[in-house]
């Protein structure tokens, strides 16, 4: 390609729009891609050009684990998400929309519901599997607060595969399978990562794994033992919960607390310990039923954890089993008795809100907390003797030095963006649709389900995170749009445009900078655009006895022969592809 035909043009400056992650504004400057709309996307030709190298990586990996490509629509009847609850579960993340004949219609988030619908008109005996499908298809979730580019889309190019097994063993085996190839994933694109245990969230099931870029950028808070080498999402992480005091239960006391609304102030003025005090956190919930055909209930929750931890809203969500949830409202929480700042469940009628005690309340003797009237709070609470709890768990987050629940050493918390997830399903969906499958025994059962995806757009911005420096990109060659770049000087053209006919004839793919452009901007975009080798082209070079070489993370360059330049340059491509696609 030359670049005097490429359909895009870098920029001096990223556009005012643009946000603060880097990688953002590099692919914007660089012409990799421009923005439509908030978190929606045009990929331009390199950003496209990188993009499928993703995809074709993506595609090798599940191949070798025995995958099957399929494709299947980004537009879904809302029937199949009917079956399965998600419809009524999931909020406005969820694209939905009518056809013109008054139907339902969903844009597709994940394809969990047309694998399930698929299965059961394709797989009757156990002798289908298992099995792994697989396909790279559009998506669409609303995010409220779409951001960092291609991190934070709304709509996004995904590679999600799917396990089809029949017990829990295979889909063990299978889960493992995609464990390990996300790994060469991501290596094989120059991105180093981790995984760590997560949320099952909307997806339900039994267990899962967040493979995370660690990255300041990212809005994911990871803990992770350095000892032990246990990792997890700040959202499910446990952690050993240090212990008070025990003491007998004393006799509730009013004391005056003039301006302390917050655990911090309360516990200066009272001169006690943040462990010796209860938190609540009022949060009003859109709950889901328990029962198949209940109706959703609009509740106040009263979240309660001690004054030295904070609440993990994940865990309160899973545990209340939440559709939605946001922070309530002062005329909310005054309508059931509480003042803000002063509130505590004592006194009050329970049967107007649902009260959700953190475990390590039960264990807190005598804890202070507010007493429902602004400037005062009550000593020695004790849940079970002042109040009541509609449901006791483990709703606290881990933080940066609590200690781990496996050894006890401390942790650490490190931010990240998440670039994969997997996800053991189970029967969740399968059952609900009646995939089933006649066994061994001429019994049927439901086909057990995994699920695994990786954003295409987001691992591409992310290994630009990775890789740059102040003048630009840097890509790994095994994904960059192009592996040589030359630019050519003042006498250098003939040479030029015989050395780009002749790489191209021997499988090397080659961006020319032809322009009638000045020396200082082609080397500025050679460096902005990151295509791993560059090869410049002039009289200059020629004089000295052949072309410039030089390696885009490299500050030094070289002279090759004429002669040698085609040879010298294919072996360089093959060693830096081997070195990324031999790591494991």
């Amino acid at each position: 390609m030359k670049v005097s035909k490429l359909f895009s043009e870098t920029l001096r400056e990223a556009p005012a729009a643009a946000s603060e992650v880097q990688s953002h504004q590099l692919l914007l400057r660089a012409g990799y891609l421009r923005q439509l709309a908030a978190g929606v996307f045009s990929l331009l030709p390199l950003g496209r050009r990188t993009s499928e190298k993703i995809k074709q990586i993506m595609r090798e990996e599940m191949n070798g684990i025995d995958g099957q490509e399929i494709e299947m629509p980004v537009i879904n009847p809302a029937t199949i998400w009917q079956e399965t609850g998600r419809w009524y579960q999931i909020g406005s993340e969820m694209g939905r929309f009518q056809d013109k004949n008054g139907r339902d219609m969903v844009l597709a988030m994940t394809h969990e519901e047309v694998v399930a619908d698929l299965l059961r008109q394709e797989v009757q005996s156990y002798k289908q599997l298992p099995m792994m499908v697989y396909h790279i298809q559009t998506k669409w979730r609303d995010d409220p607060r779409p951001r960092a580019g291609l991190i934070r889309a709304r709509e996004f190019t995904m590679k999600d595969s799917y396990s089809l097994d029949k017990d829990m063993a295979g889909l063990e085996a299978q889960y493992q399978a995609h464990y390990d190839a996300y790994f060469r994933i991501f290596n094989r694109c120059g991105l180093p990562s981790i995984a760590v245990e997560a949320d099952v969230g909307m997806m339900g099931g039994t267990g899962s794994h967040e493979y995370m870029y660690l990255t300041p950028i990212g809005e994911d808070t990871l803990l992770i033992c350095d000892d032990c080498g246990l990792s997890a999402n700040q959202q499910v992480a446990t952690f050993r919960k240090p212990s008070v005091e025990q003491e007998a239960l004393r006799a509730i006391e009013k004391v005056a607390t003039p301006a302390a609304k917050t655990i911090a102030a309360l516990a200066e003025f009272l001169d006690v310990p943040k462990a010796r005090t209860a938190k609540a956190v009022f949060i009003t919930a859109t709950i889901l039923p328990v029962e198949a055909d209940g109706e959703e209930t609009e509740k106040l929750v009263f979240a309660i954890v001690r004054g030295d931890m904070e609440l993990s809203e994940t865990k309160l969500s899973n545990v209340i089993r939440a559709k939605e949830m946001r922070p309530a409202t002062e005329e909310e929480i005054m309508a059931v008795g509480a003042t803000p700042g002063y509130a505590s469940p004592v006194g009050l009628d329970q049967a107007s809100f649902l009260c959700v005690v953190d475990d390590a309340i039960g264990d807190s003797p005598n804890l202070v907390a507010g007493a429902n009237e602004a400037g005062y709070h009550l000593l020695n609470t004790n849940v079970g003797r002042d109040y009541t709890a509609d449901i006791t768990a483990d709703i606290a987050a881990a933080q940066d030095g609590d200690l781990c629940p496996d050894c006890g050493a401390a942790m650490v918390s490190k931010r990240g963006v998440e670039i994969g997830n997997i996800f053991k399903l189970g029967t969740r969906y399968t059952a609900a649709m009646g995939a089933m499958y006649t066994d061994e025994n001429g019994k049927q059962q439901p086909v057990v389900m995994g699920s695994y995806g990786i954003g295409v757009g987001r691992l591409l911005a992310c290994v630009v995170e990775e890789h740059n420096d102040e003048n630009g990109i840097i890509w790994p060659i095994t994904i960059a749009p192009y592996h040589v770049h030359i630019v050519t000087m003042r006498g250098g053209e003939e040479v030029a445009q015989q050395l780009y006919d002749d790489l191209n004839a021997a499988g090397v793919e080659v961006l020319w900078d032809d322009r009638d452009a000045r020396p200082g901007v082609k080397f500025n975009d050679a460096d902005l655009l990151g295509i791993p080798l560059r090869v410049t082209i002039g009289s200059r070079s020629l004089k000295n006895g052949g072309v410039e070489f030089k390696a885009r993370h490299e500050s030094e360059s070289e002279i090759v022969p004429l002669e040698d330049a085609v040879v010298v340059i294919k072996d360089k491509v093959a060693e830096m592809m081997r070195a990324l696609n031999n790591q494991q």
